[in-house]
């Protein structure tokens, strides 16, 4: 199965259906060159098994797959970033914070405030690819619960972390406030080499985009402060 995301072609060698269903809307032409091709083996599928619930066969399969996806994609300046990633007006907002802080729900606020202007890049585990112009979010068939992603990638004006608060409030942030959070929400691979390469991303990334901190309810205000606060700084 040849599939393209993150301007990469990758051949993707599934044993289970799973993962072919997910990346329906990722397919590639059939006569494209993949960049690299990725296949995984029983034992790698075995050690993304979860001891506290039972989950299907398949669904492992496809997070060991997007584990290899991400140890390749190192070699053309791309890396996983954890947070959930949106677009508007050709621009786009990354929103970070650790799982249960409620990014999708705050992006799903500037749904319901400018409509399907929002494009869902990706919900949850979005590619961050670094070039000499800037940083490119792209959305990949790996979206989250949700399933919200678009086959696409698009400049990202600002990271945002994203915290709790009864008052919506966003201020800027350097890169030493925002490093620890941005770290601990980067994919970090085990081989040493490869985080590495993934620090030296990160790095870059971060003297790329403009970085905030995002105090915030569950308001339409909330929306509209980080917006207006981001589009704000020059």
């Amino acid at each position: 199965m040849l599939v393209e995301f993150a301007g990469l072609t990758v051949d993707i060698r599934a044993r289970y259906p799973y993962t072919e269903q997910m990346c329906r809307g990722y397919l590639a032409p059939p006569d494209a060159t993949p960049d690299f091709a990725v296949e995984v083996t029983e034992e790698e599928i075995d050690r993304e098994a979860d001891p506290t619930r039972a989950l299907p066969r398949g669904y492992l399969e496809s997070l060991a797959i997007y584990r290899r996806v991400c140890h390749e994609a190192l070699a053309f300046d791309t890396f996983l970033f954890h947070g959930s990633a949106l677009a508007l007006d050709g621009q786009a907002y990354l929103f970070t914070a650790p799982s249960g802080t409620g990014k999708s729900t705050h992006t799903s606020l500037w749904r319901q405030e400018w409509g399907e202007k929002v494009v869902m890049v990706n919900d949850d585990k979005p590619l961050l690819r670094v070039t000499e112009n800037g940083v490119l979010v792209c959305g990949t068939p790996w979206d989250g619960k949700h399933r919200l992603s678009t086959n696409c990638q698009v400049p990202l004006t600002a990271i945002c972390l994203l915290k709790r608060g009864e008052v919506n409030t966003i201020r800027p942030v350097t890169a030493k406030e925002a490093y620890p959070t941005l770290l601990s929400q980067t994919y970090r691979p085990s081989d040493p080499m490869d985080m590495v390469k993934t620090l030296a991303l990160l790095d870059r990334a971060m003297r790329q985009v403009k970085l905030y901190e995002l105090h915030c309810n569950i308001s339409a205000e909330a929306a509209r402060v980080a917006r207006a606060g981001m589009e704000d700084r020059k």
